[in-house]
């Protein structure tokens, strides 16, 4: 089967097979609401309405089939022209339809506001489809094309740096509106009568999902988009059953039975085959690690089960083969690390029945822990007719090491059969599922969840990650639990999704059927979503929906709380509140960026000079290239020599800045250029975002960081209570009460403080989170962070609490907060050169540069002390300050020029940079008597005294040959780390850049060699001087 691969945006990465059958994608579609401007991605600007002040919207027209309206916001038909309005559109539908043609490299991505039944869809089109209904296109061009260059070349009165390379993409993005699910046409064949399956996947790294469990087809659907569209894929795959040598298994069937996705290679299970595809991407350290076609894996192995590891975690992806046969009791752990495949059987020795000392036992589940522990769930025979259950952990690097028994007299009188484990790294709890739920937070002690019922037996869970998780029984119906809740409520089926069920029957939505078949469900942006497969008039259909948790929640609530009282000579339907509070706001949110480590740009199209204000190709190719440029620049800046204005734009326009008014004079008369307007101000970092009253969906601490908000109630009745000791002061007490749950007390700790506002009828909590500085050591910038969690509840809230909001009705009471504890993603170390120029300069009391003068690398005078300055830029807030820690600098490499830079070993490394040193061979030196623990190297900060310049006679700097008649120069390759000697910070910096030093003294032989061979030249030009002087006086 022939793979092609397709990458998206921000390094995200995308498989694609070729299909055997094509889906055909049924929309539907009508008019966005007012509010649905806004529109969302990480890592980019929340657009606002700048573009409809500047006319720069485009869009579709609007028709109307059988008296619906429907509007398609093309943004960019098939001709040369595009319009950017409808003459006379409905303010609404203008609203929704501004300008949203894009380049960026997500070529997927669902931004904006959303209703419960309608989503903004966008697809990718080349520029001669865009606008042809139904037309999508995949990213198959990886790299950027030189199809715009010619265009910018014309601009010759423009901002622009004519010398910069400027590229594009061959693909355009089309957005619409769409309503009622997404809607795909299959056989009836597929999933008639057939058991929903779990979606397995490495959450926020798979950018692809893959789904099995298709009754006898050896098939998959396969989706880049979450099922907003899919593929079925036939695989090719060998299907050799080995069952009659010596796999205990009866049956054989197609079924691809487990799937798991993680970011560079698809896992599947046939029978009791594995086989996984790697994708070829360019962003894999070598191209060459593509499988090519389905690969089997573990041939020799008989394996029952995969079991899916939610997280990556040390650069790598894991899953987990269980086996049965001969290798019965072990455990294939399997590593995904830059597309490279690899498994290990676990335990290394003894198997795990013989290491809980039993003769024969079956490993059920296994969970991944965080500290490189697995979880496994064990089954043992007792007697015929008793089976025991056992815990047992075991750790990666030191085997076996402790086993719990469940015991069923513990929790209940009726046997429990457990089928599974499931774990939140996040909060650490561990669920155990069967015919009940355990729930524990150590691994040791455990909650049994009495509400749910022992009739019933789960088949799968399906974790949020954000507190919340979902339960799918052996016969389809879907509980529901809600972090610090120990109830688990029922949603389908039950009296809510009956309601919801009749009122999606009023509005007559296609996305609702008496005969459907649940396929999966899974999150999505925190949102549950089923995947259902419809039949109806003999059409079959799969569908993406919404599950309204909230709404079937609200519906439950008000169903059976309410009373009938009589009132005179009629009856008073009354309902009951039982929400503690009537208003919950948060206040004093900090902003956001600093935290959540998002990056963001304004980029927005070109104005159009011309009075219809339509878009071309020449324009569209313009806002191509500034966005290749603007997307380049960002990747690019990571120079070590940081700028004097930190922003990755600043170098763009600082040399057109001044003539900014001049620019938009030409704009204002019609004269720009190409017929376009580039407004140097639309293309910027955008560091002031401010929060939206609500909490970030995670945040990040270093060490010692704290994260603070006031959470303000007001009370449902009285808010306030006495203390009504006798003989006790008058004192208030709050009736409302407010929780914190930690996930990792030891790492990170809680504060609350209380204010009683007595006219208000309400209360104010201040929170304050703070990391404890002991849980983390030092890592690279966003890499091997620590998950933990903080949670928030108001007492008596949990499943009684709902608030309805623009983007829909959501719980309130309960506030979830995934911490990251590390060194947060986007901060880095850069050398401080304005800075240590001004301060070399003061204290040396003179600067001389270089004779060639080169601004990107400024020279320092050998024989002056060298006082470096180095600066922490945060790429994400903008702020940039100098860094006051401790560090260790080493010249790793040099040479007498760029061409002659050579990589030093590690035993010249020491011998040039260490006090230690007694072979004559030291670069440099400094007063400061801070060392290593190993006494090896100087420890430098801030504060230091400088460094001396030494080039010792059997250092590489020694007697430097002169390149010309200039004093001799070198090149240093130095190296700065904190790695281990500073305190202040889980950042682990390292920094390396070159240091051009000049003015190197020769040794005495070389400098009488020199003068010796130099001696006759200056004899004769003094001689010549001589005889000009007696002639003139003659």
């Amino acid at each position: 089967m022939e793979r092609r691969n397709e990458k998206r945006g921000r390094g995200e990465k995308v498989l694609l097979f070729d299909r055997k059958v094509r889906p055909e994608k049924v929309p539907t579609e009508k008019s966005a609401p007012a509010q649905s401007e806004k529109v969302r991605g990480e890592g980019e600007e929340t657009a606002r309405g700048e573009a409809r002040s500047r006319g720069e919207e485009k869009a579709g027209g609007a028709e109307r089939t059988g008296g619906e309206e429907r509007v398609r916001a093309a943004l960019a038909p098939c001709s040369a022209m595009s319009p950017a309005g409808p003459a006379q559109p409905r303010p609404h539908v203008l609203r929704a339809l501004r300008a949203l043609l894009a380049v960026f490299l997500a070529p997927w991505g669902l931004w904006a506001v959303e209703d419960e039944d309608c989503t903004w869809q966008v697809v990718l089109n080349k520029f001669e489809t865009v606008g042809q209904s139904g037309a999508s296109d995949r990213f198959f061009r990886q790299e950027p094309l030189d199809t715009v260059e010619k265009v910018f070349r014309t601009l010759v009165d423009a901002p622009i740096d004519p010398e910069e390379k400027y590229l594009g993409f061959p693909y355009y993005l089309k957005v619409n509106y769409s309503c009622e699910g997404q809607l795909f046409h299959l056989a009836p064949r597929y999933f008639v009568n057939a058991p929903s399956r779990p979606l397995w996947y490495t959450v926020d790294q798979a950018p692809v999902l893959i789904l099995g469990g298709i009754p006898n087809e050896k098939s998959i659907l396969l989706t880049d988009t979450s099922f907003k569209d899919f593929s079925l894929i036939e695989l090719n795959i060998d299907s050799c059953w080995v069952g009659s040598i010596y796999c205990p298994q009866a049956d054989f069937a197609a079924t691809i039975y487990d799937t798991i996705s993680t970011e560079s290679t698809l896992f599947i299970r046939q029978n009791q085959l594995v086989y996984y595809s790697t994708g070829t991407y360019t962003t894999l350290h070598e191209g060459d690690h593509g499988s090519g076609s389905w690969v089997r894996v573990l041939a020799n192995e008989c394996i029952k089960k995969l079991c899916p590891v939610e997280f990556h975690s040390n650069g790598s992806e894991y899953v987990m083969a269980l086996t049965t046969g001969k290798h019965e009791g072990y455990v294939h752990f399997g590593t995904i690390t830059d597309g490279r495949v690899s498994f290990k059987m676990l335990p290394v020795s003894l198997s795990v029945c013989e290491g809980i000392q039993v003769s024969n036992c079956s490993i059920i589940w296994s969970v991944f822990l965080k500290g490189e522990k697995l979880l496994l769930l064990v089954e043992s025979m007792v007697t015929a007719t008793r089976n025991l259950y056992q815990v047992v952990s075991y750790n990666l690097a030191r085997g076996l090491e402790f086993l719990m028994m469940l015991r069923t007299e513990s929790f209940t009188t009726s046997p429990m059969v457990p089928k599974g484990m499931s774990y939140d790294p996040y909060n650490n709890l561990l669920y155990i599922w069967g015919n009940f739920l355990l729930q524990s937070y150590d691994y040791e002690n455990f909650i049994y969840l009495a509400d749910f019922p022992k009739e019933s037996s789960i088949k799968y869970l399906v974790n949020s990650f954000q507190g919340e998780l979902a339960i799918v029984t052996e016969t389809e119906e879907i509980w529901y639990i809600l972090e610090g809740s120990y109830r688990v409520y029922k949603l389908i089926p039950s009296d809510g999704w009956e309601v919801h069920v009749s009122l999606q029957a009023m509005r007559q939505s296609n996305s609702y059927a008496a005969n459907e078949t649940m396929v999966t469900i899974f999150y999505e942006q925190d949102k549950l979503y089923q995947l259902v497969y419809l039949i109806s008039r003999q059409e079959a259909r799969l569908v993406k929906r919404l599950v309204p948790v909230v709404q079937l929640l609200n519906y439950q609530q008000v169903n059976s709380h309410y009373l009938l009282e009589q009132q005179g000579g009629h009856q008073t339907l009354t309902f009951t509140n039982l929400c503690p509070f009537t208003v919950m706001r948060l206040w004093d949110l900090p902003d956001p960026q600093s935290y959540t480590r998002q990056e963001r740009y304004r980029a927005l199209p070109p104005r159009v000079l011309e009075a219809s204000g339509f878009h071309s190709e020449r324009s569209l190719a313009v806002y191509q290239g500034l966005v290749y440029y603007l997307l380049w620049l960002h990747s690019k800046y990571d120079k070590p020599y940081a700028d004097p204005v930190h922003d990755p734009t600043w170098r763009w326009w600082k040399n057109k800045k001044q003539d900014q008014d001049y620019y938009f004079y030409l704009a204002s008369n019609w004269r720009s250029a190409g017929g376009v307007h580039i407004d140097m101000a639309s293309y910027e970092k955008i560091y002031n975002v401010k929060a939206e009253y609500q909490l970030p969906e995670r945040i990040f601490l270093d060490k010692g960081t704290k994260y603070s908000f006031s959470l303000f109630l007001t009370a449902r009745g009285s808010a306030l209570k006495t203390d009504s000791t006798i003989g006790a002061s008058f004192q208030l007490e709050s009736q409302l009460d407010l929780g914190v749950l930690l996930a990792d007390p030891g790492c990170i700790e809680a504060a609350v403080k209380q204010e009683i506002l007595i006219n208000r009828n309400s209360v104010l909590f201040k929170v304050t989170l703070s990391d404890k500085r002991i849980c983390f050591d030092q890592g690279i910038s966003g890499h091997n962070l620590m998950k933990t969690s903080m949670l928030v509840k108001v007492v008596g809230s949990a499943g009684h609490c709902f608030q309805n909001t623009h983007l829909g009705p959501r719980l309130q009471g309960n506030l979830v907060v995934p911490v990251l504890i590390g060194c947060p993603p986007g901060k880095r170390l850069a050398f401080d050169i304005t800075y240590t120029l001004e301060y070399n300069h003061l204290q040396n009391k003179h600067y001389f540069d270089c004779v060639e003068v080169d601004p990107e690398m400024p020279c320092f005078l050998f024989r002056d002390i060298f006082y470096p300055f180095f600066l922490i830029q945060d790429l994400v807030t903008g702020d940039s300050g100098s860094f006051q820690g401790s560090y260790v600098l080493k010249v790793v490499g040099g040479g007498p020029s760029l061409d002659a830079i050579r990589e030093y070993s590690e035993e010249e490394i020491y011998r040039f940079n260490s006090p230690l040193d007694n072979t004559d061979s030291l670069i440099w030196t400094t007063k400061n008597t801070t060392t290593t623990e190993d006494l090896a190297f100087n420890i430098l900060s801030h504060q230091s005294s400088g460094i001396e310049w030494l080039c010792l006679p059997n250092s590489p700097c020694h007697d430097t040959v002169p390149r010309s008649i200039f004093a001799p120069e070198f090149f240093f390759k130095v190296l700065v780390s904190n790695r281990g000697v500073d305190k202040s910070t889980y950042c682990d910096y390292q920094l390396i850049f070159l240091l051009h030093i000049h003015g190197l003294p020769l040794s005495s032989k070389r400098a009488l060699f020199l003068l010796l061979r130099l001696q006759p030249f200056i004899q004769g030009q003094l001689q010549g001087q001589l005889e000009e002087i007696r002639e003139r006086q003659g």
